[in-house]
């Protein structure tokens, strides 16, 4: 991994946190399809769906037919959500190929700094959330967990009570450090989560900073950030950069980042990192991913045709930046206009057959005369083209 970097654990959420806000009648052939699809992407971890009451979450009625009829990829971890024992009876019937966390490894206290949206979201109060602390921290000592976790959801902000400070989410933290402190459990991990797209580059570098400085054991860090106001992606930016080698960061996003909670009053306007977006960022740190984004941008397009409109992420309508000189865009290329016409990165100049080509003849450029051949377009340690006769000299006043 170049550079200081955290370690990533990346997460797929598209099949879970993105078709739970789309239609239910989507066939579940078509979902299955995009699953097997993902699975050859090169991604490690991948989220099936849900095993919740298709009372509340009527696109997840049908998700232990996906489980049973999508074809799991060797090397790739297949997760699902769980919200109660009843769910977890469900979904351990499919285990493997689903691997389901285990809380009792680094048990954590959950609750959300907005309690309209718990009780919107999951009908529990904060209040009965942090009722359920000392039965956690209870049974974490009485099986003599070594390792706990504190955190938050609902960190930053709130569409139902407005902004929350960092003061206030590192006041939670302390509070539930203290709680593990007394029973004599190390804590090493901790978690911010933004159901609602509140989150903020600067606020994510302050917290996670302000952990380190406060209690450097904790190497172990989650973000589950959504998008709404178009934060995710540099919001996962932040959080590289501010922690570094001896540190691993979780992250999740979703395929063409959809997705979104009925509960939160933005819909289908949520949304996540697209993870398209997030793999082309990080190649271009220089942080390898083993993903396939030609492949990705196929599932992409798939998951297009499922929901009927595009999605919200950017390379699958652009490409990724061109790595090649076989890939650079053609120079004489007429007008492109739309976002199919753009599709010639990946189908070809018949995407813009027939646009419009305004030029007399043909375009040159002794830039792209030097590409062809192999050379950079800029030397910046050396000749070109700062010594050509067509770059400025320093102007001399006649005398």
């Amino acid at each position: 991994m170049a550079g200081n970097y955290p370690m990533i654990v990346y997460t797929e959420e598209g099949m879970r946190e993105g078709m739970q806000i789309e239609a239910a009648d989507i066939p579940v052939s078509a979902k299955v399809e995009l699953l097997d699809a993902l699975s050859e992407t090169g991604l490690k971890r991948i989220v099936v769906g849900s095993f919740v009451s298709p009372k509340y979450t009527p696109q997840m009625a049908r998700i232990d037919e996906i489980v049973r009829r999508f074809h799991p990829k060797p090397g790739v971890t297949y997760t699902a959500l769980v919200l109660n024992p009843k769910g977890r009876e469900r979904a351990e019937q499919y285990a493997p190929p689903l691997t389901l966390s285990d809380n009792s490894k680094r048990p954590r206290l959950p609750v959300h700094q907005c309690d309209v949206f718990a009780r919107r979201n999951t009908n529990r109060s904060q209040m009965q959330e942090m009722e359920a602390w000392p039965r956690i921290i209870a049974a974490a000592t009485a099986r003599g967990a070594k390792e706990a976790g504190i955190g938050t959801n609902a960190s930053f902000g709130s569409n139902f009570l407005g902004d929350f400070s960092v003061d206030v989410t590192m006041k939670f933290l302390e509070k539930q450090h203290a709680l593990w402190d007394a029973v004599g459990i190390k804590v090493t991990s901790v978690s911010i989560g933004d159901p609602m797209g509140w989150c903020h580059p600067d606020k994510v570098e302050e917290i996670f900073g302000r952990v380190k400085r406060r209690w450097p054991e904790i190497n172990d860090f989650h973000a589950h950030l959504h998008n709404s106001r178009g934060m995710a992606l540099l919001s996962a930016y932040a959080a590289i950069k501010t922690l570094d080698g001896g540190d691993t960061l979780h992250l999740e996003g979703t395929l063409g980042g959809i997705g979104g909670c009925p509960y939160c009053g933005n819909g289908r306007a949520t949304g996540m990192a697209p993870t398209e977006d997030f793999m082309h960022m990080l190649e271009g740190m220089g942080i390898e991913t083993g993903v396939d984004l030609d492949k990705l941008i196929d599932c992409v397009w798939m998951l297009e045709k499922m929901i009927g409109r595009y999605a919200w992420g950017h390379v699958s309508r652009t490409g990724p930046r061109p790595a090649k000189v076989e890939q650079l865009f053609d120079a004489n290329a007429p007008f492109v206009e739309t976002v199919e016409q753009a599709k010639h990165f990946k189908l070809g100049p018949e995407s813009y057959e027939g646009c419009i080509y305004p030029w007399s003849a043909p375009i040159s450029s002794p830039y792209l005369d030097r590409v062809k051949k192999g050379q950079p377009a800029y030397e910046a340690d050396g000749a070109w083209p700062w010594e050509e006769a067509f770059f400025p000299k320093p102007f001399v006043p006649a005398k």
